[in-house]
């Protein structure tokens, strides 16, 4: 008996559903058609195993795939046939059998980078007229009133694509999604708040992914579509799409988040405790690697719009409450795949507090967390992929006046960092403009990297985006009411960092470019401070951090006369940076003075700071400084210096989007859309 059970339990275990026994049959070169006209009507009614047709076409040594060319060309033909159905379930089992084809033909592309994909796919006869017929159906789909399983099913089709090869440029398909634009029909899916919540993430990470196909090399229409679309509705919707992703990113780390008496508190003990911990006086160690690389591609997303887009700007400022905003507008649909939704608790505490909200707020908190860690290329290269973002917004006129606007206040978390000099007070951050949000943003940058490994092109950029932000200000008398000694602070604590580790930091950096770029901040401050300090009292302040800090700016002078008469390498960079700091040192050498003789006719020898401010206040008549021109002046913003990290991080982001648009997902959708058109039929 024991014998005759293991007999029949064997002969179960060979027996094979009807459809693998087809791909077995077809994958060996068999004609199927010749005695069946109704072949391929039959088998589009047969479930499809994804995991048996992947498993035959990867058997297949790379010769045996190109002689099976024939039979894998009239199977997409049939795909793309059965996409034009009215029989639904033949439809639905089409996209997923060629999706699934497509899947493992990129798989076998990066196995064996001989392999001509579009040859095996396509054929030589007529393969622009095939994939021409596969995205007007797939435009179709998108457009017309179908389940939204059935768009969903088509989006990750389009993203299997888009994503199949790292780098986009050298996907050989990808030239049809140019020569077939499917822009209109993506971006109405943004406009609806039902259809934005069900494929939004899709949609805009699809269309990041070809805003970057060649955009160098060719007339890209999706670039060119991207950078005129005025459509309110599509822009706003592409915005909410972006905070959604990026506001889960932040919530998952501002775990503690909660209300309390009515404002906001952070619960930083929770985020030093679970999130970061300090390896040495600055530098965050991540304790476990969030589930992170979904919200990346949304931060591509978001800098092709404000890179390329100016009316993008009105949606960054599109304000709305708590409650519309911490719901995600596109809620679990458009987070990708494997990413859980942020805590419900976290996101009522939000709605609770009822504080209004806007993508650049959610951009501020999200860059504040990124910003944290500088350890290794990957997370460099998104924090400066924050920056240049931050750039592109500080450079238009719009978003400056929206950040600048006295009336428009936000309450704003930022992370900060732990560090031993310095202890993480609970407080309720202050209500004021955005442009103070971003200030203390960088100042808190500027103050946490000041290490031995020096990511001095990051601080390259940070300056530029605060030197943009207090030229606006200058430019439009515009007096932003903050405290500015937090600022001042961390450029001459980034000035006594470069004076002190000259000799190590001039092996990588020229440090005397951007020790010229912090004095002309200064510069812009003492020349023309009066005209946006928000009070006299301010301007007052500034030359007291000046003369207090004089041993810094004293070293930094000598330093740049040292390299300035020597014959190195730095010698005309040296020669500039003793020339601009001509109204600093006037300012320490005029008012040291004073204070001194001050003193002699007081008989003190330490005196306060409102005695100093005194001598200030009474002493600028005979102070005399040079009228410095051009100093607000800066090259716009050029994607050409970064295209190589862009190309990066788009790679990246193709490998990330790739690992989730799994097979499950499209297994997910199919069989919602099978349940649905049987209940119909």
């Amino acid at each position: 008996m024991a014998m005759r059970k293991r007999s029949g339990s064997g002969s179960k275990r060979h027996l094979k559903e009807k459809v693998v026994q087809i791909y077995e049959s077809f994958f060996r070169g068999e004609d199927l058609t010749s005695d069946n006209p109704t072949f391929w009507d039959e088998f589009f009614l047969l479930k499809p195993k994804i995991p048996q047709l992947e498993a035959e076409i990867q058997k297949l040594s790379p010769e045996q795939l190109l002689n099976m060319k024939d039979n894998i060309n009239l199977l997409v033909i049939q795909c793309i046939e059965m996409l034009g159905q009215e029989h639904h379930i033949r439809l639905v089992y089409a996209l997923q059998t060629f999706s699934a084809l497509l899947t493992t033909m990129y798989q076998r592309l990066a196995q064996d980078s001989n392999i001509n994909i579009k040859l095996i796919l396509l054929g030589t006869e007529s393969p622009n007229a095939k994939m021409q017929k596969l995205l007007e159906h797939c435009n179709a789909v998108l457009s017309g009133d179908v389940p939204d399983s059935l768009k969903s099913m088509v989006l990750k089709l389009l993203l299997i694509i888009a994503t199949g090869i790292d780098n986009i440029d050298d996907n050989p398909l990808v030239e049809y999604l140019m020569m077939n634009s499917l822009f209109e029909p993506l971006i109405h899916l943004l406009c609806t708040s039902t259809e934005r919540q069900q494929h939004g993430y899709d949609v805009v990470l699809l269309l990041m992914f070809l805003v970057n196909y060649k955009k160098q090399e060719s007339a890209n229409p999706y670039v060119v579509k991207l950078s005129i679309l005025d459509d309110e509705l599509a822009l706003n919707g592409y915005g909410q799409v972006i905070t959604a992703a990026l506001n889960d990113y932040v919530m998952s780390t501002f775990g503690g988040m909660q209300t309390n008496t009515g404002g906001w508190l952070s619960s930083l003990t929770s985020i030093v405790g679970g999130i970061f911990l300090t390896n040495d006086d600055t530098q965050p160690v991540f304790r476990g690697q969030r589930n992170s690389g979904g919200e990346e591609g949304m931060l591509l997303a978001l800098y092709e719009a404000a890179h390329l887009n100016r009316n993008f700007m009105t949606t960054l400022a599109h304000s709305s409450s708590a409650a519309a905003s911490s719901a995600p507008p596109s809620p679990p649909a458009t987070l990708p795949p494997h990413q859980s939704p942020p805590n419900l608790a976290q996101i009522q505490a939000l709605i609770d507090n009822e504080q209004p909200t806007n993508l650049l707020v959610t951009f501020f908190q999200y860059c504040s967390i990124v910003m944290a860690d500088t350890r290794t290329e990957a997370s460099i290269n998104k924090c400066s992929l924050c920056f240049i973002t931050l750039t592109c917004i500080v450079e238009e006129q719009f978003a400056n006046s929206i950040m600048h606007d006295q009336n428009l206040t936000f309450k704003v978390q930022l992370y900060r960092l732990p560090m031993r000099h310095r202890k993480i007070v609970l407080e309720e951050p202050p209500s004021q403009p955005l442009a103070s949000t971003l200030i203390d943003l960088l100042v808190e940058f500027m103050m946490c990297h000041l290490l031995k490994k020096f990511p001095g092109e990051l601080y390259e950029v940070c300056i530029g985006v605060l030197q943009r932000v207090l030229s606006y200000q200058k430019r439009c008398r515009v007096r932003l009411a903050r405290d500015w000694r937090p600022l001042w602070a961390a450029l001459i604590a980034l000035l006594k960092f470069l004076v002190t580790n000259e000799t190590t930091l001039l092996r990588r950096h020229n440090i005397f470019l951007m020790a010229q770029q912090v004095v002309n901040i200064f510069n812009l401050f003492i020349t023309f401070g009066d005209t946006f300090l928000p009070t006299p009292a301010s301007y007052d302040q500034l030359y007291y951090e000046l003369i207090r800090m004089h041993q810094v700016f004293d070293n930094l002078f000598f330093m740049a006369l040292r390299y300035s008469t020597g014959d190195g390498e730095y010698k005309a960079e040296a020669l500039r940076l003793a020339n601009c700091m001509v109204n600093v040192r006037a300012i320490i050498q005029h008012f040291s003075a004073k204070i001194e003789t001050w003193l002699t006719s007081q008989h003190l020898s330490t005196p306060t700071e409102d005695q100093i401010l005194e001598v200030v206040r009474k002493n600028y008549d005979s102070l005399i400084l040079k009228l410095q021109e051009g100093l607000e002046s800066y090259e716009r913003y050029s994607e050409k210096s970064y295209r190589a990290l862009l190309s990066k991080l788009v790679k990246g982001a193709t490998a990330c989007a790739r690992q989730r648009s799994d097979a499950a997902a499209l297994g997910h959708h199919s069989a919602a859309l099978v349940s649905h058109y049987t209940t119909l039929a």
